[in-house]
């Protein structure tokens, strides 16, 4: 509640009573009753066939795809909008995107907490603590235990059986919060337990809640950030063993929104942007990502992003990273040579990789920048 969130204690809701969350069964995950009202106020004035169309699309069924795939799915809606079809007031056909969230103004939405919330998958029911809802969506999925319990138990026997018997409420997800008060985790709808991060601080001044859930809470569920979180904190990847979903980790999410305060004050700083340390091991690739996709998004520009290494097979590796996450949608921006990378840098592209003994010049020619 102080962090402004409406609160519903829903434990003791009667299947398809339509006064509390407006479901018409227990089965259903949307909460249509605050998505419908959310599409209407973002995209004002158009038929209702448009917004019929954009509820379809966000609660159809895919339970024939891995939860993975159906989060990716549906995270391409949320994030660029749902492309619906109608006909406008002259009778003209007409195409739109539709905003599901305002992801600019957070107090634009709706922001529910829902407690003990019942939800039937085909065989079994499952009550989760805490259900989190953006307009309607559920965004993220809270498993508290006792303080004197491991909060692996959260994962290993709550979690993982949610997966298993309502998997469709984390077709929705942004991320996932485990704790018993003392310890609190939080990971992504495929991260295995040790990918399960602690959030130490709320901000960049280090600032601690009263235990560890209290921090995490304020750090990632306070209104502005879990938007941000999920809109440019989030990489869905390819790897050998299939798609995995990637959300940052506390020293990413701070570091990264400290590097892009930096590209807003460049120019008064010589266009000097700072370091970004990283121990090995800590997610540099992750961060890159995080930070240049949200520059793209959020900072007015035609960026280029060149990204240096000194090793051929950190050269590949990154590129890799960028191509599996979906960064890279054109086409090879991957400098062959020096006449190659000057050859990029004078063209469009929001991303060319070299190494950095690429920048230099043919015996006794005069460097031409």
């Amino acid at each position: 509640a102080p962090l402004g969130w409406e609160c519903i204690q829903a434990e003791d809701e009667i299947d398809g009573d339509p006064t509390l969350l407006g479901r018409t069964h227990q089965g259903e995950v949307v909460l249509t009753r605050f998505l419908l009202p959310a599409l209407q106020k973002l995209n004002p004035d158009l038929p209702d066939e448009a917004y019929e169309q954009a509820v379809n699309q966000l609660t159809l069924d895919r339970s024939a795809m891995a939860i993975v795939q159906a989060n990716q799915d549906i995270y391409g809606l949320i994030k660029n909008g749902v492309l619906v079809n109608y006909q406008d007031q002259d009778g003209n056909n007409t195409a739109d995107r539709l905003k599901v969230i305002d992801w600019d103004n957070p107090k634009n939405n709706h922001f529910l907490l829902v407690s003990q919330l019942w939800v039937n998958g085909d065989h079994h029911s499952r009550r989760p603590d805490l259900v989190g809802f953006v307009n309607g969506l559920p965004f993220m999925m809270m498993e508290l235990k006792a303080p004197d319990v491991n909060v692996y138990n959260a994962f290993k026997e709550n979690f993982r059986d949610y997966k298993d018997t309502i998997p469709h409420l984390f077709w929705y997800n942004g991320f996932i919060i485990l704790s018993n008060g003392r310890e609190a985790k939080v990971g992504s709808v495929t991260a295995p337990w040790e990918h399960f991060a602690d959030w130490k601080k709320i901000n960049t001044e280090g600032e601690k809640g009263v235990i560890s859930l209290d921090t995490v809470v304020r750090a990632t569920c306070e209104k502005s950030r879990i938007l941000d979180i999920i809109e440019n904190f989030t990489i869905l990847q390819e790897v050998p063993g299939g798609l995995i979903k990637i959300v940052a980790k506390n020293h990413q999410y701070l570091g990264v929104n400290n590097s892009i305060n930096s590209v807003q004050k460049a120019k008064n700083n010589d266009g000097r942007l700072g370091v970004f340390w990283h121990t090995q091991g800590s997610g540099k690739s992750a961060s890159m990502i995080f930070f240049t996709q949200k520059v793209l998004r959020k900072t007015p520009g035609n960026w280029t992003f060149v990204v240096v290494t000194d090793r051929k097979e950190l050269d590949h590796q990154i590129y890799k990273t960028f191509q599996t996450s979906g960064i890279i949608t054109e086409g090879h921006v991957q400098a062959t040579s020096s006449t190659n990378l000057r050859q990029l840098l004078t063209e469009d592209h929001r991303y060319v990789f070299t190494l950095i003994h690429k920048f230099t010049t043919d015996e006794g020619q005069k460097h031409p920048v």
